[in-house]
C-alpha cells in the first residue's frame, strides 16, 4: 500500500469521508500528523434551536399537536447533526455516530429531539476519553433510562432491563456476568425518574433500594459504585476495543491494544501493523455512504432523510437496542438499486467538469477517494461517456461501498 492509500484509508475510517483536497493535505502533512489532527478533541457543537419542549396535551387534538410539535423537532436535530457530520473534518462527529450506534437509542420511544440531543451532547462531552465517566453519564441518561424502562425500576418492583443491557451491550459482552450479577445490578439503579419538563433524571429517595448489593466481585450501594465496579471488569476493555475494531478496524478478532481513554484507544487500533490490511473489508453504513458523497462532491445534505429511510438507516431511530446491523447486511440487491438511484440525484446536482477526459475512470476514483477499481467495475464505466451516470454508477460500486 503506498503512501497515499495507507494516509486516504485512514482517513476513510476515521471521517465520513475524505475529499480529494483532504486526501491531498494528509499525504503532505504525513500519517501522524493527520491521525492526531484528526483524533484532537473537538469543542461542543452550539446545539440548534429546537424551541420549546411541548407539554403535554389532555384533549386528543391536543396530543396530536404535542406528536407533530414532536416530529418537527426530531427532524430539525437530524437535519443539523447531518450538517455537522457533512462540515466536520476531524473524527469526532463520525466517533459520535459510533456511539449513537453502540448506546443505541431510540426517538420513536424516547419522543423528545432535547432528550435525544442532551445524549449526542453527552458522547461529544464524554466520548473521547476514559470509558468511567461515559458509563457514569450514561447511566443518568435521561433518554436511554426512558428507552431500557429505567424509570420503572423501582425497590418494590426491580427492573432488570437497563442493568442487563449495559453490561451484555455496552460495557461486558455475553459471558462476563450472571443473572444474579443482573439483578443485583437492577437494585443498584433502581429509583432514577426523568422529568420530561425539564429533561432530567434524578434519584427519587424513596423509590431506590439503598442496601449495598454484590454482583461482579464487589459491592456496590449506588450508580456510581456499579459503573465503576464495572468499568474495572476485565472484560471491558477488551470489549469495547472489539466494538471500535468492528466500526474502525476491519472484521475477525481485534489487536490486543490498549489504552487509557477512547482516543488513545484509537489511535492504537490506527497504528496496529494489521490496520492497513483491513482496506476493503468494511461495508459502509447507509450514514456513512451519503455523507461521504455528499462531502466529496461538496453538496449540502439536502434531502439526505428520505434517501437513508429507503436505505434503512435513520439517526436517532436504530432498530433495536443492539444498534443496526453490520457487514453484507448493507448490500441487497435493493440496497444497491437504492444508492444507484440516490447516486443519480446526487450526481444530477454535482459539478462533473472533472469527469469529461480520457482519464476519467481515474478522475472519478480520486474524487470518491477509492483505490482502485475492479476489472468489471473499470470495464462499465470505461463504457460509459455521460459524466453523471459515470458518477452515479462509481458511488453505486462495490469499490465505493466497501471502504
Amino acid at each position: 500500500m503506498t503512501d497515499r492509500r495507507l494516509v486516504t484509508h485512514l482517513l476513510r475510517r476515521l471521517t465520513f469521508g475524505p475529499t480529494a483536497a483532504e486526501v491531498d493535505a494528509a499525504v503532505r502533512a504525513g500519517y501522524d500528523a493527520t491521525l492526531e489532527r484528526l483524533l484532537t478533541p473537538a469543542a461542543l457543537p452550539q446545539p440548534p434551536d429546537l424551541g420549546a419542549q411541548p407539554a403535554p396535551g389532555d384533549s386528543r387534538a391536543e396530543r396530536q399537536a404535542v406528536r407533530k410539535q414532536q416530529r418537527e423537532q426530531l427532524a430539525t436535530l437530524v437535519r443539523w447533526w447531518l450538517g455537522r457530520m457533512v462540515a466536520d473534518r476531524t473524527a469526532a462527529e463520525k466517533l459520535t455516530f459510533f456511539w449513537h450506534g453502540h448506546w443505541a437509542t431510540s426517538a420513536q420511544k424516547v419522543r423528545s429531539a432535547h432528550l435525544m440531543l442532551g445524549q449526542q451532547q453527552t458522547f461529544r462531552r464524554y466520548g473521547t476519553g476514559p470509558t468511567g465517566p461515559l458509563v457514569r453519564a450514561m447511566l443518568r441518561d435521561p433518554a436511554l433510562i426512558l428507552w431500557l424502562d429505567g424509570q420503572k425500576n423501582t425497590r418494590k418492583a426491580p427492573n432488570e432491563n437497563l442493568s442487563r443491557e449495559v453490561m451484555e451491550l455496552f460495557t461486558l459482552g455475553v459471558g462476563a456476568y450472571s443473572e444474579d450479577d443482573v439483578k443485583a445490578g437492577a437494585r443498584a439503579l433502581t429509583g432514577w425518574q426523568v422529568d420530561r419538563a425539564t429533561g432530567r433524571a434524578r434519584l427519587v429517595a424513596r423509590r431506590h433500594d439503598s442496601q449495598a448489593v454484590e454482583l461482579l466481585g464487589g459491592t456496590v450501594g449506588d450508580l456510581d459504585s456499579y459503573a465503576d465496579l464495572i468499568v474495572r471488569q476485565e472484560a471491558h476493555l477488551p470489549f469495547v476495543v472489539g466494538r471500535l475494531w468492528a466500526r474502525y478496524g476491519g472484521p475477525g478478532p481485534a489487536p490486543a491494544v490498549t489504552g487509557r481513554d477512547t482516543t488513545a484507544l484509537l489511535k492504537a487500533i490506527c497504528t496496529t501493523p494489521g490496520f492497513a490490511a483491513t482496506a476493503g473489508t468494511l461495508v459502509k453504513q447507509p450514514v456513512e455512504w451519503l455523507i461521504g458523497a455528499v462531502r466529496q462532491l461538496g453538496l449540502e445534505p439536502d434531502g439526505a432523510e428520505p434517501i437513508l429511510r429507503a436505505l434503512g438507516q435513520m439517526p436517532l431511530r436504530p432498530p433495536s437496542v443492539g444498534g443496526w446491523p453490520e457487514g453484507a447486511a448493507w448490500l441487497t440487491t435493493s440496497s444497491t438499486l437504492t444508492r444507484l438511484r440516490a447516486g443519480q440525484k446526487l450526481a444530477a446536482r454535482a459539478d462533473v467538469d472533472g469527469l469529461t477526459g480520457s482519464d476519467r475512470t481515474q478522475a472519478l476514483a480520486t474524487l470518491l477517494a477509492v483505490d482502485s477499481w475492479s476489472d468489471r467495475t473499470h470495464a462499465a464505466l470505461t463504457a460509459t461517456k455521460d459524466p453523471r451516470r459515470l458518477l452515479a454508477l462509481g458511488l453505486a460500486s462495490p469499490e465505493y461501498a466497501v471502504h
